[in-house]
């Protein structure tokens, strides 16, 4: 166990207030059900309440959180919030989620060479039926949307959201995923039938043919020939596809304006996954200033005496009841703080532990387990502040 100095020293770092000041992208990822995407929305309302003009993506968001933001759904287009109810916001925050289709079909017109080929993709049947399933499209699709947006200069910040995913690496991982499998010798393959330098006797006799016949048989000529011409069309864009993801490679890499931000809840499986993401953004040399603790249990660090604290606490609550009575309740508010101490020393000694594994630039901010639900922008808000506020002091 390192002394506090130590802890300390290993959670020095940029107060998040300023560097999000000096950011134009911060990606929050982490496991699952720890308050990423209200982390995410809140940071991006703190941003927007000290001036800034900021969107917040996310991926398959909670209505709960539409709602917090004043929305009775999440849109596929970019949404104002309105921040009239928080007076001191100098800034705007908008919002929206991902549209996977709209997304891949945006990017396909941007990258299409010609308007006879984009038209063929877009109006290919087996493009439109595979669209939202190709393996990892939502995660690339993410990293696509968040290129445009970050690149198209309409907003000071953005600040994503990850998709959820089985696998940890598959965000990280998405710039590249359709071009490589683009370029997979399968395709090759399959193309192989409709490869006009071929002589048609010798494509007869190849293993390929043989196998071609077999599944136009079970599947239909017509079926194949589309399936053909979406593969052929996607092998010529694959130039296109590789310079994005170039460019997003290069944006993930950027240490003057992106920032990962790691969010987890002080419990085993969810530090082990920050720590996960520590060594794999680490060796990835992408930018993380450090890991947000999200739902601390907080108290006051002590036992309470019976006689004074207690005694002050039930002035008023025990009026009117009998002795008897009065005596069990301050027993048992004894015992729930009892219990509430026990739990807050736990999550202390798992995050001391995760605090150990960063580097000395690296800082951790930590909020609170607030007794209210996240459900307006004050909830945000408060979120916000406790991340903004207390890492500055």
């Amino acid at each position: 166990m390192s002394t506090s100095s130590e802890q300390k020293h290993r959670s020095a770092g940029p107060p998040l207030g300023t560097l999000i000041g000096d950011r134009k992208l911060v990606v929050c990822v982490g496991s699952g059900g720890v308050g990423k995407t209200t982390t995410a929305a809140a940071i991006g309302l703190q941003a927007a309440i000290r001036g800034r003009k900021v969107l917040v993506l996310t991926i398959d968001p909670a209505r709960r959180l539409a709602n917090s933001l004043g929305l009775s759904r999440f849109g596929n287009d970019e949404t104002q919030i309105d921040l009239s109810a928080l007076p001191e916001a100098k800034g705007e925050l908008w919002a929206m989620m991902l549209d996977q289709q709209k997304t891949f079909d945006d990017l396909i017109e941007r990258i299409a060479p010609d308007d006879e080929r984009r038209d063929a993709i877009l109006n290919n049947r087996v493009y439109r039926a595979t669209a939202d399933n190709i393996s990892g499209s939502q995660d690339y699709m993410a990293t696509e949307k968040l290129y445009d947006v970050v690149e198209s200069g309409r907003y000071e910040l953005v600040v994503l959201d990850t998709p959820p995913v089985k696998n940890a690496l598959d965000f990280l991982d998405a710039p590249g995923r359709l071009a490589r499998f683009l370029d997979k010798r399968v395709m090759k393959w399959f193309l192989s039938p409709y490869d006009k330098d071929r002589v048609f006797g010798r494509l007869l006799t190849s293993t390929s043919a043989v196998v071609f016949r077999l599944l136009s048989h079970v599947f239909g000529r017509e079926f194949l020939d589309d399936l053909a011409e979406y593969f052929q069309h996607f092998r010529d864009l694959y130039d296109g596809f590789r310079e994005r993801q170039e460019a997003v490679v290069e944006m993930f890499h950027d240490r003057k304006r992106t920032s990962f931000l790691i969010v987890c809840a002080p419990n085993g499986p969810s530090s082990e996954v920050a720590r996960f993401f520590l060594d794999e953004l680490r060796q990835r040399r992408m930018p993380n200033p450090g890991v947000i603790v999200n739902q601390r249990h907080l108290t006051l660090g002590r036992k309470l005496n019976a006689r004074t604290e207690l005694g002050e606490t039930l002035t008023g609550l025990a009026d009117g009841l009998p002795p008897a009575a009065a005596s069990s309740l301050a027993a048992r508010l004894g015992a729930a703080h009892r219990r509430m101490l026990g739990l807050s020393k736990a999550e202390g000694t798992i995050v001391d532990s995760l605090l150990q594994a960063l580097q000395p630039e690296q800082k951790s901010w930590q909020v609170p387990r607030l007794d209210d639900e996240v459900n307006d922008l004050a909830g945000l808000a408060r979120v916000g502040a406790c991340l903004f506020d207390a890492s500055e002091t």
